[in-house]
């Protein structure tokens, strides 16, 4: 596929994009599966933003298919030749694909661009679809941190994941499938 255009972009948010990302946190299918599962207010939004853009060292990325976003991406520890910590969520009702889509965009554009060494995420025992994820990725699991992590009084265990650079050249980078396939009849 050499040579052909990605269809799948990525960019850093905008405050444009605040009240979508809100939205998109903020859905049960989202948010359930978060370190903090809590209802994030506007106001609340609005200054994590403000403060986080302004980190040298974070990124807060819209990845999309074709312009239409179809996720969230965030990176602490971003500076070449360094070891990264990233999160991310599709946005809710996206096409089947849409994470792996986001995931490999993300990670193209970690090594890439930025040329970090490891990437390393975290999941939640009970969110499987993230740690499906990771090992689609080519992740490998690191660390199970037992019953690390609280919420609503119960204690989950945490898997930790990374990711080098090498591994992920290794794996080919093709450009993903179309996650949209209504589009790709509205094109013929």
């Amino acid at each position: 596929m050499t040579g052909e255009r990605n269809p799948a972009s990525i960019r850093r948010m905008r405050a444009d994009d605040l009240d979508m990302v809100l939205a998109w946190r903020n859905a049960p299918s989202v948010r359930s599966m978060m370190f903090n599962p809590d209802i994030i207010e506007r106001t609340q939004h609005q200054s994590w933003f403000e403060q986080t853009s302004l980190a040298v060292r974070r990124a807060l990325l819209i990845v999309a298919w074709e312009d239409e976003p179809l996720g969230f991406v965030q990176f602490d520890g971003v500076e070449p030749g360094g070891v990264s910590d990233w999160g991310f969520y599709a946005r809710p009702g996206a096409p089947r694909g849409s994470g792996r889509i986001l995931g490999r965009t993300a990670l193209d554009h970690g090594f890439g661009a930025w040329q970090l060494h490891k990437i390393c995420g975290r999941a939640i025992a009970f969110n499987t679809a993230s740690i499906r994820l990771h090992a689609r990725l080519g992740f490998q699991q690191e660390g199970l941190l037992r019953e690390q992590h609280r919420i609503d009084g119960v204690h989950h265990s945490v898997l930790c994941f990374g990711l080098l650079r090498h591994e992920w050249q290794a794996t080919g980078n093709e450009h993903p499938q179309n996650p949209f396939p209504q589009s790709e009849e509205r094109a013929k």
